[in-house]
């Protein structure tokens, strides 16, 4: 037995199959490349959902975590917590002014603006528009705001107060607003339903919209923030400022955090006693994005992710030309995704054997997110692999 299969037996026996698994045991990594187990090398254009948005291991951030851990690892919300202020106000600075609640994770954060949002609307205001095809958590409430009935399946009854639009589509949106709604939010790009991207008109009627009723518009940023897109956060490409802002993944550059933002007017709804998270906020955790942000500041990150998005935009887009099941490629920055006429885990397994690690999604849409310190070289390798497999499959479809 491989070491791989004693680690996969381990998890047969005592961990809850909760996920699909790569038959890979990835044990070290270090910016682009991870390693598994039997000293495989990978180009990781997928690190953990953009987790590790920054690469694996970034020397700021591991150098954080090491310095704070010797100093104090938890701190209770019930005492102050001097990198936590620091981190709110790094958070504030780079987007819109307002206060930040912590937390530990997306769905986390994502629970936090559905809360804030009811108690904005109190008592008589209470629903909340999102969009088909969304994704925003596990947790209840959160699986009940993503717009995909098959997530759903077997957890109702389904808590009330959610009402679901087409994406894209504001006249659909504004067709759904009642006197009971508070507020809409979406994914200014829809990652897990595809990297669908929002078009211009369709934001900025969203929020003249918000503005004339008296709604709160909330960006889930959590996995188009710190970056990605080729702006700071997503919602920077539009002409408008959401009420509020959930963000995790690249946030902690590997460490987990989730942080919901709101306008400072609003930001008070939220009294002592009424959210909580135990862990939200640790030193530790803000130690560590901390150093994310230093690191994509001093690393350019931001404007790097712009120009190297176009070059993996074009450099995929070329694959259409030799392969007529490429349908479309489209995406923002470096959340790009590529749209086959086929099944897309042939394609994702195949690459995993070659040494890539990528993502499908909605089982035709490959989900291509390298960390934001990919360099070109990186790109044309990646794409190699990816136009290597795309050929046995052809080779596949026409023996068929």
């Amino acid at each position: 037995m491989t070491q791989t299969e004693e680690i996969m037996q381990l998890y047969y026996e005592y961990v809850m199959p909760t996920y699909t698994k790569s038959p890979v045991v990835l044990v070290r990594g270090k910016g682009i490349k991870a390693y598994d187990i039997e000293g495989r090398e990978f180009l990781d254009f997928f690190p953990g959902w953009a987790v590790s948005g920054i690469g694996h291991c970034h020397p700021k951030v591991v150098s954080a975590i090491r310095e704070q851990a010797k100093k104090m690892i938890h701190v209770s919300n019930n005492y102050y917590n001097e990198l936590q202020g620091l981190l709110a106000k790094k958070i504030v600075g780079s987007s819109f002014d307002g206060k930040v609640f912590f937390c530990n994770s997306g769905a986390e954060a994502v629970e936090g603006a559905i809360k804030l949002a009811r108690k904005f609307g109190h008592p008589s205001r209470y629903e909340i528009i999102t969009m088909d095809n969304s994704f925003h958590g596990r947790t209840l409430a959160a699986i009940t705001a993503t717009g995909q009935p098959h997530h759903q399946e077997g957890f109702a009854p389904l808590p009330q107060g959610f009402v679901y639009a087409s994406f894209n589509n504001l006249e659909a949106v504004k067709s759904k607003i009642t006197d009971k709604t508070v507020a809409i939010m979406l994914e200014p790009i829809q990652g897990e339903g595809g990297i669908i991207v929002a078009s211009d008109e369709f934001i900025t009627g969203l929020r003249k919209v918000c503005d004339e009723k008296n709604l709160l518009l909330i960006f889930d940023e959590i996995q188009t923030g710190m970056g990605r897109t080729g702006k700071m956060f997503c919602y920077q490409h539009y002409n408008v400022i959401p009420d509020v802002m959930v963000l995790a993944k690249t946030l902690g550059g590997g460490f987990p955090i989730g942080a919901m933002i709101a306008k400072r007017k609003i930001a008070d709804t939220l009294q002592p006693g009424m959210h909580a998270a135990t862990f939200g906020g640790s030193p530790l955790a803000c130690a560590a994005s901390l150093a994310t942000f230093e690191a994509i500041e001093e690393g350019d990150m931001v404007e790097k992710a712009a120009r190297r998005g176009r070059y993996l935009y074009n450099r995929l887009s070329l694959l259409k030309k030799d392969f007529p099941f490429v349908k479309i490629v489209r995406g923002r920055g470096l959340m790009v995704g590529v749209e086959l006429e086929i099944e897309g885990k042939y394609i994702v397994d195949k690459c995993i054997e070659k040494g890539l690690l990528i993502n499908c999604t909605q089982k035709k849409i490959l989900r291509v997110m390298p960390p934001l310190t990919v360099k070109n070289s990186e790109i044309d390798a990646a794409v190699a692999i990816l136009h290597d497999v795309l050929e046995e499959a052809q080779k596949v479809q026409s023996e068929s």
